[in-house]
């Protein structure tokens, strides 16, 4: 018999996205210079940022999803629910219309020899703060997740103190909570943040956190963004929040997949709802997942939906090896569209795709071994208290 699927609410940052169509511009990016024009194709309007992202891509993997972020009634706010209504009406009915507020919105430039670049306006995404949850919702639901308070200016003022009310409160609910982030300028606002000190005070409140690697090297180790893939740095990263007070630490890689430790998980630590029919052992866990194979469209929103990947097994009770995994194949789906969510399959297709013997990038550089039996590359601490 088939596990019950759990509930999922995305709350948090919410915008659109506009992507030039450039993909047969090569070296397009040193081809933008004073007084020179650059012939583009037509755009792509999608609805872009944590909410929409991974709230969609769950939806397409099967999970009952509500989203809850703020867009205001201008042209790009009417396009933001016009474009979530056609996916389902039920997904607006979480969301904040706020009159007079300016919608959050992205140019993408996304050209097919460069990694991605963003304008970005933050928009009504600044305004977000506690009382823009619906906690009685919280309580029908199996797990909360929150994405890109590093775009959220009430969420990371004087210390984080609004966004650790937030979870607080969150968490009383009994849900399990799961936080993302997202890049920010650090010459910006964000970048005045004491991040470390930030994250000490929310991560009590997070069961599973899922940055990537560049940004919470920008928040922790900033000196070292960019540098090439490192084991030993991703296990002092994810050494470090976990003692801050996180329990599951997922770290995306891109092009080098994702990286998860998890602690004890005892010591009266609940979960949350998320976890009660879970399978597996996430106890001190250290495990790699290297990414699949794919021709590379766009990149936009990869990161987002390998995490609604690993949020979908979760409440399917699947085990951390098979998460990883499937947020792996999630991730590489998606980089086979332009936009954010498009190249996501079905929960269906993508396990099918799995056993069906997708080819995946090797490990064994970065010093890593791959357990036959298991299937899956194991890091040296794996299992194991360190």
């Amino acid at each position: 018999m088939e596990k019950k699927v759990g509930s999922c609410i995305v709350a948090g940052a919410i915008c659109l996205d506009i992507i030039p169509d450039i993909h047969d511009q090569k070296g397009f990016l040193q081809a933008i210079l004073p007084g020179h024009l650059v012939a583009i194709g037509a755009p792509i309007l999608a609805t872009g940022g944590a909410v929409s992202n991974t709230g969609l891509a769950l939806y397409k993997l099967g999970i009952p999803t509500q989203l809850m972020g703020k867009v205001g009634d201008d042209p790009f706010g009417k396009q933001v629910i016009s474009l979530l209504s056609a996916v389902d009406e039920q997904l607006t009915s979480g969301m904040q219309v706020v009159p007079g507020d300016d919608t959050s919105y992205t140019v993408i430039l996304s050209p097919a020899d460069a990694d991605r670049v963003f304008l970005h306006s933050t928009g009504a995404n600044d305004t977000f703060g506690p009382e823009d949850i619906n906690y009685d919702a919280l309580r029908e639901a199996d797990l909360f997740h929150f994405g890109y308070p590093t775009a959220m200016t009430r969420m990371y003022i004087n210390d984080g103190q609004e966004l650790v009310l937030l979870l607080e409160r969150v968490k009383e609910t009994g849900i399990t909570t799961s936080l993302d982030t997202s890049m920010f300028d650090p010459h910006g606002a964000p970048g005045q943040t004491n991040w470390e000190l930030l994250l000490k005070k929310v991560m009590p409140f997070i069961d599973i956190f899922l940055p990537s690697r560049d940004e919470i090297l920008l928040m922790l180790m900033p000196e070292k963004v960019g540098c090439a893939p490192d084991a030993a740095l991703n296990r002092e990263i994810a050494q470090k929040l976990l003692d801050f007070g996180a329990a599951i630490v997922v770290i995306k890689q891109g092009e080098n997949g994702l990286y998860l430790r998890t602690t004890d998980l005892r010591n009266g630590r609940n979960l949350g709802r998320a976890f009660s029919n879970s399978s597996g052992n996430w106890r001190y866990r250290e495990i790699w997942a290297p990414a699949f194979e794919v021709p590379v469209v766009g990149t936009t929103g990869a990161g987002d939906c390998a995490v609604a990947g690993f949020l979908a097994a979760v409440l399917r009770g699947m085990s951390p090896e098979n998460a990883l995994s499937i947020a792996a194949a999630v991730g590489a789906c998606n980089v086979e569209a332009a936009d954010a969510t498009s190249g996501v399959r079905s929960w269906k297709e993508t396990l099918s795709r799995i056993s069906r013997g997708w080819k995946q990038h090797d490990l064994a550089p970065l010093g890593w071994k791959f357990d036959r039996n298991a299937r899956l590359w194991k890091g040296p601490t794996d299992g194991r208290r360190v």
